[in-house]
């Protein structure tokens, strides 16, 4: 049960995070939980420290590890769409 829990969170995450960036209209609903889940793996090596919470992927669900689980997708897509810069559209 907590996958699909992992799955959903990671997903509504996910697409906070590219609405936040200006994303939304390029991902689909699999790379809005793709980047919720790295997103929160990211968080979670980088903020979790900072701010002495856990992510999502640590099954842990409150209000501090939703938030850096989702400040690690916004981080994400912000290097994302840095290296998207550099290539010919």
């Amino acid at each position: 049960m907590n996958f699909i829990i992992w799955i959903v969170v990671g997903g509504i995450l996910g697409w906070i995070a590219s609405m936040i960036m200006k994303t939304d209209a390029q991902q689909g609903m699999l790379m809005n939980i793709v980047v919720g889940i790295i997103g929160a793996l990211l968080g979670g090596w980088l903020l979790a420290p900072l701010f002495g919470t856990g992510t999502i992927n640590q099954n842990d669900f409150s209000i501090g590890s939703l938030l850096v689980s989702l400040l690690g997708a916004v981080i994400l897509l912000a290097i994302v769409n840095l290296l998207r810069r550099g290539t010919p559209r």
